[in-house]
């Protein structure tokens, strides 16, 4: 592709972009939180804005008014909701009074799913594109004294020619259950080891011991309540146990997903006398599903690991859904039968002390958590490991 038929145009807000055009660059295999509906419910809701810590600046390539590639990007003054914990190395550049922000990042806001790419139109070269974009942003970078580009939860298959462009990988884990073709969920737990099994039936028992029923409810079988409820849940719960941790997303983020999203979502719904007490919140599309949010009014034992976990890897197994990814953090879900496996976020620094100290320390950083991974995988509960 010839670069001069193009033009790079940096867009404020995903709603400059008609959604029909943005969506016409999205694959089957694109992950559902790089489709418009998604961009624009977080930013739309004033969950993701300027005021907020998110400042978007998407970079589109166009062909007069035809829509060639789309990269969403992000200005960040901090790394609060990134999901890529970078702290410590911002720490290490201010004792060399070295400056870590801002930066621009390449992600779905405040989602650590792996899958961000940039999106390209039917028959273009996506490694000329990838280069043009990639190079338009560093020079925006360069010229606005912004010391570093950063993708993050890239997509493996796209991001393999980052290190030819400049770009250092930095590996990081999340936790994924890959569907082994059991027929049944009894079938599954036929895998594991004998005290484990044990311990999941239990777990999985307990909620219905305790009068709650759980139960899958699609998108388009939702009411509007589900949405409003899931936010309602979603800050009650992160209110108790992690208030340090800004929320994000607001109501009117769930509301326009129920406007325009409801084919990509679902609950798992807990009840008790007919009343919801507790709802997960799941994204699916294709052969993948994603556990994104979850809250309860009340304390039911082990009422989480059967609405987050076991009704989804059942649910899965009824619909021949291959992967779940259930979300960031929990080491617990290792006993659950989520493997830890390997991710990767990719970093181009203009400031050279920044590079010295990332591209110094970053090794002896990957090899820590490559054993950490190993260690966790360990402790995978099965009878016989692949």
């Amino acid at each position: 592709m010839a670069e001069s038929k193009y033009h790079i145009k940096i867009h404020t807000s995903i709603t400059e972009i008609p959604a029909q055009l943005w969506n016409s660059l999205v694959t089957p295999d694109t992950v559902p939180f790089l489709e418009w509906e998604w961009l624009a419910a977080l930013e739309e809701s004033g969950s993701i804005a300027p005021e907020t810590g998110w400042q978007p600046l998407h970079f589109c390539l166009w062909e007069s008014e035809k829509l060639i590639a789309a990269a969403p990007f992000y200005l960040k003054a901090n790394s609060d909701g990134e999901y890529v914990y970078d702290y410590f190395w911002a720490e290490a550049a201010a004792s060399m009074k070295r400056q870590w922000y801002p930066k621009l990042v390449g992600t779905v806001a405040a989602t650590p799913a792996e899958g961000y790419r940039f999106l390209f139109a039917s028959g273009i070269d996506s490694k000329t594109a990838s280069a043009i974009i990639l190079d338009a942003a560093e020079s925006f970078c360069r010229k606005n004294g912004i010391v570093s580009l950063n993708i993050l939860f890239a997509d493996p298959e796209w991001a393999k020619d980052l290190s030819s462009l400049g770009f250092m990988p930095w590996e990081h884990s999340h936790f994924l259950w890959k569907n082994p073709g059991s027929r049944s969920f009894d079938d599954y737990l036929a895998l594991f080891s004998k005290n484990q099994r044990k311990n999941i039936k239990k777990e999985y028992r307990s909620p219905a011991e305790q009068g709650v029923t759980i139960k899958i409810v699609t998108g388009e079988e939702a009411k509007e309540e589900h949405y409003r409820k899931m936010f309602e849940l979603f800050t009650l719960t992160n209110d108790k146990f992690i208030p340090w941790d800004a929320r994000w997303v607001n109501e009117d983020f769930f509301l326009s997903l129920e406007k325009t999203y409801r084919k990509g979502t679902a609950f798992v719904e807990s009840s008790r006398n007919g009343r919801i007490i507790a709802l997960a919140f799941l994204v699916r599309k294709g052969g993948r599903i994603w556990g994104r949010f979850w809250g309860a009014y009340e304390e039911v034992k082990n009422l989480h690991f059967a609405a987050c976990y076991y009704t989804p890897m059942e649910w899965c197994i009824r619909e021949r859904i291959h992967f779940f990814d259930p979300g960031a953090g929990s080491p617990h879900k290792i006993r659950r039968g989520f493997k830890s496996v390997i991710d990767r976020s990719w970093h181009k620094f203009f400031d050279p002390s920044l590079e010295r100290l990332f591209k110094g320390n970053i090794a002896n950083v990957n090899h820590y958590e490559e054993e950490n991974r190993r260690l966790l995988n360990a402790e995978l509960p099965f009878k016989q490991l692949e």
